[in-house]
This record gives structure tokens, C-alpha cells and sequence, in this order.
């Protein structure tokens, strides 16, 4: 049987937040589609038909998904993202973003990933993508567990090896948050602390920063040179980890 774990506050019921999206493609049909779908997952959606739209709204509004298509009036996707990411007063600047296509070659993938979009999804798209993207960014919005106790109990089997892997999942975190500046010029090094991450993240129940590395990591392994949001929202959920670990009394 296993045992609880004490005085974690990660126990206590989180408050919902809603996660918002923005939908931006200029075919009425799809955007019908994504907007309902999206609300029919939970998620608070809105949508406009133009790239200069989407702009404007992400610029205005704190977003944490954007499904951007490819081919907008005014702007595509690719467009669209780079305009976000270098204004630093946009308040959607490093959400999560996903490029959506009726056509894509597997090229023009690459270069939409390398782009920092998390996800390239061709449509027609489903629910069950969807479902899949949401994980992403569930993780960067804070909607999913900085500490699932569930899955570290499944994983390790006793709350006191769970205790103490999480001791010693704080001290590589406090380590890796310390090194993190270091690492950027360093992206094969930076690759390797987080491949082994991860395995620390999937014993030790931390979810959301789990995904976050395994985000960071497929960006570092495209090679690509230009602004690192996904290295900021790693970040964020790194600290966010080493607190909630501390708050647990791993340390």
C-alpha cells in the first residue's frame, strides 16, 4: 500500500485556470472547427481571419495557445510568430504557437519547427490532435502538475524513495538553474543535461517541466540559432519546480 506524502501542498486541490487560445486562419470552416473544438476541450478560444488581426490581438491579449495558418491575408503563420516573438510589450510574445497547413512537405516542416512553433499540424486536423497539443501547453500555462505524487508513487512504489529522489531531483535543478546561462552557448551540453532530466522528472512525478524539457530539447536538436522561447518557458518551469520541491521539503 502506498503511503502519502505529508504536509505537500501539491496534494491540495488546484484551482482551474483556463487555458485561452487564439485562432487565426482565413478559412471559415476550419476556424469554425478549431474554435469549437478547443472550447469543447476547456479551453477559451477566439479567432480573427488575418495575419495583421492575429498580430494585433496577441500583441493585446495574454494568449497561451496560438494555432496560426500558414497561408493568412496580411501575414502568415511564420510571419505572424516572428512579429510576437521580438516585441518584447506583446503579451502573447512566448506562448505556445503551432503552424496549421492544408499542404506541408516535410521541409517546410522543418522550417516551421525551427521557427519555434511546438507543433505543425496539416489539416484536416481532429480532436485527438488537439488533445495531443493541449499537453504542451497545459505544461507552459500551468495547468499541469508541477508534482503529480500519483505518478511518482506509481514509479518508485514508497513515499520515502520518493523523498528522496526528489532531494536529489532539487539539487540537479538548483545546479542546472545555476548553469543555464552557461549552457545556452553550449547546446550539445545543454542537450545532454536535459536527456537526463527528463529520466529525473519521470521518477520524481515532475510533470510539467518534463514536458518542457522534452519541448527545449527537440528545438535544440533542429539547430536552430535565432530567439530561444522555449528556453525562457524552461526556465520558468524549472524555478517553479525547485520551489514546489522546497515548499515539499525536498531539500
Amino acid at each position: 500500500m502506498f503511503n502519502t506524502l505529508p504536509g505537500d501542498p501539491s496534494q491540495a486541490p488546484a484551482a482551474p485556470e483556463t487555458v485561452r487560445a487564439l485562432v487565426a486562419d482565413d478559412d471559415a470552416s476550419s476556424r469554425l472547427f478549431l474554435v469549437e473544438a478547443l472550447r469543447g476541450l476547456g479551453l477559451e478560444a477566439r479567432a480573427c481571419n488575418d495575419g495583421q488581426a492575429a498580430i494585433a490581438l496577441a500583441h493585446d491579449e495574454a494568449f497561451d495557445l496560438l494555432l496560426l495558418d500558414c497561408r493568412m491575408p496580411g501575414a502568415g503563420a511564420e510571419e505572424v510568430l516572428a512579429a510576437l516573438r521580438r516585441d518584447p510589450e506583446a503579451l502573447s510574445s512566448d506562448c505556445t504557437a503551432v503552424a496549421t497547413s492544408a499542404e506541408m512537405d516535410a521541409s517546410e516542416r522543418q522550417r516551421l519547427l525551427a521557427a519555434e512553433f511546438s507543433e505543425v499540424l496539416q489539416k484536416p486536423c481532429n480532436v485527438a490532435d488537439l488533445r495531443r497539443i493541449l499537453t504542451l501547453v497545459q505544461a507552459g500555462a500551468g495547468a499541469m502538475p508541477l508534482l503529480d505524487d500519483a505518478q511518482a508513487l506509481a514509479t518508485m512504489g514508497d513515499s520515502d524513495v520518493v523523498k528522496a529522489m526528489r532531494t536529489l531531483l532539487r539539487a540537479e535543478l538548483v545546479g542546472l538553474y545555476q548553469d543555464l546561462d552557461a549552457l545556452r552557448e553550449d547546446t550539445e551540453a545543454l542537450a545532454g543535461r536535459l536527456h537526463r532530466l527528463r529520466s529525473s522528472c519521470g521518477f520524481c512525478g515532475a510533470t510539467a517541466l518534463g514536458t518542457q524539457a522534452t519541448v527545449l530539447q527537440r528545438h535544440l536538436k533542429l539547430g536552430h540559432s535565432g530567439s530561444m522561447a522555449p528556453l525562457s518557458r524552461f526556465r520558468r518551469s524549472l524555478l517553479a519546480t525547485i520551489e514546489a520541491l522546497e515548499s515539499s521539503g525536498a531539500a
